[in-house]
């Protein structure tokens, strides 16, 4: 590992974990009932990562967000998305749906599906602006422009090439599928990171994936990983060492 580099690890089970029945959601941040002083503010621009399960019928009902930029990466099922602008749709696996909820919004979050489990993985974004006007935005990428490769799926509205979802932020976030004994790299525009490594397998992490990030720092499903760069264009390398395609999400963030 480079020496500019420094990889803590944020292991699943440390997580906040809150099991309502219908909703099983495990917090990497403090939130909702979930609070740890170590973990109360976020880092960087990003302030909240859930990755939520919700049972078949079942969901969020209507409730406001303001100032904030909030994201949803469906891993698998369906998500209907209905808000106070006057959008409604059901999301599937592969999409984002994203929301900068600026002065205001209300919105409802719903498994319509009458038999599948939809997982998530929702994300709240500081903006670097305020009393931004609210808007909504979905996009879809396949699971082959994912493999093997860091797909960019959101971008600083400041460099965004349209065919990403702009933010507000200085913000990059990456998805990926990587295939065993595969491995890709990473060079940071910023000086900050973060990885998490989507539980795909549910709750059997022994069967799970696992990868390598730097040069020993060993990730199961559902850890996470802060990383600080002491310089710029710092080189960081992801390679999946289990024998089941690996699913990511990485952060190149301010």
């Amino acid at each position: 590992m480079s020496s500019t580099i420094k990889i803590t690890p944020r292991r699943s089970q440390e997580r906040g974990h809150a099991d309502h029945g219908w909703l099983k959601s495990f917090h990497t941040w403090s939130f909702a009932s979930y609070y740890d002083s170590r973990f109360d503010k976020g880092f960087g621009c990003l302030r909240v990562m859930n990755e939520d399960r919700v049972q078949p019928t079942t969901g969020f009902g209507t409730h406001p967000h303001s100032e904030y930029e909030i994201f949803s990466y469906i891993v698998d099922g369906e998500l209907q998305h209905k808000d106070s602008m006057g959008n409604k749709e059901i999301i599937h696996r592969g999409e984002v749906q994203f929301t900068s909820a600026g002065t205001g919004i209300q919105h409802s979050e719903y498994n319509v599906n009458k038999s599948l489990w939809v997982h998530f993985i929702q994300i709240w974004v500081k903006p670097n602006q305020s009393k931004l006007k609210p808007s909504y935005t979905t996009k879809q990428w396949s699971d082959e422009e994912k493999l093997n490769q860091l797909c960019l799926l959101i971008d600083d509205v400041n460099s965004c090439n349209g065919k990403t979802i702009a933010i507000h932020a200085p913000l990059s976030m990456f998805a990926s599928i990587l295939q065993p004994n595969k491995s890709i790299k990473h060079v940071f525009k910023r000086t900050k990171g973060y990885i998490h490594l989507v539980m795909r397998t549910g709750y059997d992490v022994k069967n799970g994936a696992e990868i390598r990030i730097g040069q020993n720092v060993i990730l199961y499903e559902g850890d996470g990983a802060f990383i600080n760069c002491d310089e710029l264009n710092s080189e960081f390398s992801i390679e999946n060492i289990s024998a089941i395609n690996a699913e990511f999400l990485l952060f190149d963030l301010e």
